[in-house]
């Protein structure tokens, strides 16, 4: 049996922003959001190394909760539920 109590999170929309620099991940999970209802889950891919950060200010910011950052080899994965 394995452990899956570290599991990644399940995503209802992803969103792959890779190889785009500050603003344009965040203006995509944006809208992304907006087509999601609450309490669903957006995954956002990116390689921006500024990434980390600005996600979590938006998350702040709009009070949506970011449930995860992951790092997956030159990309992060930013999970955040629709408030």
């Amino acid at each position: 049996m394995t452990d899956t109590s570290n599991a990644v999170p399940h995503a209802d929309m992803e969103v792959d922003a890779s190889g785009l620099k500050c603003p344009l991940p965040i203006l995509r999970a944006k809208k992304a959001l907006a087509q999601l209802e609450s309490g669903q889950v957006l995954k956002v891919v990116t390689t921006d190394a500024h990434a980390l950060r600005d996600f979590q200010a938006f998350a702040k910011q709009t009070g949506n909760t970011l449930q995860a950052q992951l790092e997956e080899g030159a990309s992060t994965l930013h999970f955040l539920r629709r408030r």
